[in-house]
């Protein structure tokens, strides 16, 4: 049974995002309270009915390749069409192209509500998002009025085409080709690996991004190109015309999210696969961190989809499962498991670091939507923020996840209960949209370095000035500015590498931290003018206090690894390490 967090999402949306305030502004006055309960209200009706009943189905009876197709089980398109029916895909989408041009962290609420009900289904919607922003972007005139309309609505898909067989993490190694047909558009071949919805029939057509290397083009990234490739050619009034030679090899067989078909696609089997350039030749890597930046922010909201769903099993099993006296009192007086104190400790772990990634996750969308407004502070406040939103997110999805099959017991490693799924599907998260090691590299390798420093230090500024007696809180802050300063001054490349993924935790900790006091704050305040649910508003007070209380202080922990070095890394040499 899952129930959309419609009350913590208006919590985070207020306090976090501060819809009120992006409200005022007329690029997004259509966001008035009325419009956002509605939206709120409106997603978790379609969530809870039609989305989460065929989260188990999926995951038992895989999207799977029959005959060249990508088969779903019952149920799933018409699921997809009430999606599309209701205008959800578009939320944020631009207007003039048939979108209803919402705040960013508006449209994030229909991203957690269908996320939590079915994290597989739900990548659908996530990856066209990603092609929204990269043809919106970098596309011609032509381009945007031919397929963001379309996109807009959800009747096509999106996805995007970066990984190779030979070419991982690594980009710049891709050898897919792009040879010019001498009208403007191009011939594209190659294999392209764990496409996201590569094939499926629930949309019209399916809008490829795909990265691949013209005639003769520079080695590495520099040498990459980013086209835009249709399952289906467009005749010239627009509509649905002949097939491109995109052939689906196989659906992998995952560790989780069974609902996304992730496909090995062959561009350019059995004849022309024709696509056309989007943005400049060799000005693939701009176009594709346009998708990348917000595509991680919404990877790390799944860090928060999983948390919540798993978060609401536990609870209610705890609720359910009778065993054993509680320490200390009548031994022929079985309780609730709830009733144990280890049991609570797990939960209120649950519940704070659910609020504590959903708060960071509100609080970076209402950045990007305060740098579409022409905040040039909030841009480089989201561009540090990207980092820790997606790997902090993501970390903390697995942990609760394993907590959740944790608190079920033997219980929890059984298939049947489905504590499990939560924890199976949890784990790309940390892979995808850049490993979470990449995440920490890229903040201490270019973030952290932004305006020679001052973006983190101004991060750190605010942390320390919203702590106020939060003893802990302030001293986790000093510590990342310590290691950010040694980092910036002292440390090599290896040794600022060595120490990315401590030092990532930390600041990510420190921040959430800082949510974590305003959320407490905002939660007492409502409650000294009776106004507001007291249960929730009690129950954002104690997770707010567990956070500070018990993961802020852990994080501290984090500094030695973080100011160690590297030396020790390399102390064998690689055949002694395998010893």
């Amino acid at each position: 049974m899952f129930t959309a967090p419609t009350k913590h999402q208006m919590f985070a949306l207020t306090h976090f995002a501060g819809i009120d305030e992006l409200s005022g502004h007329n690029a997004f006055a259509d966001a008035t309270p009325d419009m956002v309960e509605a939206i709120v209200d409106g997603i978790a009706a379609l969530a809870e009915g039609e989305w989460a009943p065929l989260n188990r189905i999926g995951d038992a009876h895989p999207a799977h390749l029959k005959d060249g197709k990508v088969v779903f089980p019952d149920g799933f398109k018409s699921a997809y069409d009430a999606f599309v029916e209701g205008g959800w895909a578009g939320i944020a989408a631009p207007q003039e192209f048939g979108g209803q041009g919402m705040p960013f962290s508006l449209g994030m609420v229909t991203l957690e509500s269908l996320g939590a009900a079915n994290m597989g289904f739900n990548l659908c919607p996530t990856l066209s998002l990603g092609a929204i922003e990269a043809i919106y972007a970098h596309g011609t005139e032509a381009q945007k009025a031919a397929y963001l309309p379309k996109l807009s609505t959800g009747e096509w898909s999106g996805t995007m085409n970066l990984t190779e067989p030979h070419a991982g993490s690594d980009v710049g190694a891709l050898s897919s080709t792009a040879t010019p047909r001498g009208d403007g558009t191009y011939n594209i071949a190659g294999q392209k690996i764990y496409i996201t919805f590569g094939e499926h029939d629930l949309a019209d057509n399916i809008v490829h991004l795909v990265l691949a290397r013209t005639p003769d083009a520079p080695a590495g990234t520099k040498g990459i190109s980013l086209f835009l490739v249709p399952k289906y050619r467009l005749n010239a009034d627009g509509s649905v015309g002949e097939r491109n030679a995109v052939v689906p090899l196989k659906v992998e067989h995952k560790l989780g999210i069974h609902s996304s078909p992730t496909c090995v696609l062959q561009f350019g089997e059995g004849g022309d696969c024709i696509g056309e350039l989007i943005g400049p030749e060799f000005g693939g890597m701009r176009a594709m961190f346009t998708m990348m930046n917000n595509a991680r922010i919404n990877v790390g909201l799944q860090g928060v989809q999983v948390a919540e769903r798993a978060l609401q099993q536990a609870m209610a099993y705890a609720a359910d499962r009778v065993q054993s006296a509680r320490a200390g009192g009548d031994p022929k007086m079985p309780v609730a498991i709830i009733e144990h104190p280890d049991v609570r400790r797990m939960l209120l772990r649950m519940k704070a670091g659910t609020d504590a990634i959903r708060a960071l996750c509100y609080y970076t969308a209402g950045q990007v939507d305060r740098a579409h407004l022409g905040d040039a502070a909030a841009a480089k406040r989201t561009d540090v923020l990207v980092p820790l939103t997606k790997a902090y997110g993501t970390d903390m999805g697995v942990e609760i996840a394993s907590l959740g099959v944790q608190i079920h017991g033997g219980m929890g490693f059984i298939e049947e209960t489905g504590a499990a799924q939560h924890y199976r599907d949890a784990r790309i998260a940390p892979i995808y949209e850049g490993t979470n090691g990449i995440q920490a590299a890229d903040l201490v390798g270019r973030k952290l370095s932004m305006d020679g420093g001052d973006v983190v230090r101004a991060l750190i500024a605010d942390i320390t000035a919203q702590a106020n007696a939060e003893s802990a809180l302030v001293a986790l802050a000093a510590a990342c500015g310590e290691v950010a300063e040694w980092m910036l001054t002292t440390a090599s490349i290896d040794d600022r590498l060595a120490g990315s993924v401590p030092f990532l935790t930390m600041l990510s900790v420190a921040t959430c931290g800082m949510l974590m006091v305003q959320q407490e704050r905002a939660a007492k305040a409502a409650l000294s003018v009776a106004e507001g649910d007291p249960a929730f508003l009690n129950g954002r007070i104690v997770s707010a206090r567990f956070y500070l209380d018990h993961l802020v202080p852990e994080a501290m922990g984090q500094k030695a690894s973080a100011l160690a070095g590297a030396a020790l890394f390399y102390e064998l040499d690689a055949e002694a390490l395998r010893a």
